[in-house]
């Protein structure tokens, strides 16, 4: 792949965002809206929707195999399977665990933070109570993630798996 493949790619890499806050969700599509990205957002409502988008089970069975995010925004008080134990699954598992994993939550419990980064995080940021900070940090993480950050472009053999 040369590296306008790749600068290509990384601009449609799509965006799977867990959470299951209307309010937050609608607040970072906001946020996102205004920083123009061409990246395409899908979201899950919790755990076990977001491991059926990932492994294309349940109601993702019929999507196309090669659909993979880019990026996973990941809250972590989910109902269902929380967002640690997706967090553990996603980095356990060869063909997800180059997929950097961003934790965007309320909680601030050190335990959390510590957990998180021993099961191989990206990333975590503690969302604001605040709009213009929330909207701050938004536009720092899409900058840094899809604009300065060199994501990993999955290289799929013939059998459409993952060989990362």
């Amino acid at each position: 792949m040369t590296s306008l493949q790749v600068e290509c790619a990384k601009i449609n890499l799509p965006l799977l965002v867990v959470e299951d806050s209307d309010e937050d969700f609608e607040a970072f599509c906001r946020g996102w809206r205004k920083l123009t990205v061409a990246n395409p957002i899908y979201r899950c409502t919790n755990g076990d929707e977001a491991l059926d988008f990932l492994y294309h089970t349940g109601k993702y069975t019929s999507s196309h195999p090669l659909l993979r995010p880019g990026l996973i925004i990941l809250d972590l008080n989910l109902p269902g399977t929380d967002g640690r134990e997706v967090l553990t699954q996603i980095k356990q598992d060869k063909n997800l665990r180059s997929i950097p994993v961003v934790v965007f939550t309320t909680s601030s419990n050190p335990k959390d933070l510590e957990i998180c980064y021993q099961q191989g995080v990206n990333s975590y940021i503690i969302k604001p109570i605040d709009v213009k900070k929330l909207m701050k940090i938004i536009n720092i993480l899409v900058e840094y993630w899809l604009q300065v950050n060199s994501l990993p472009y999955p290289l799929y053999n013939n059998n459409n798996e993952s060989q990362i």
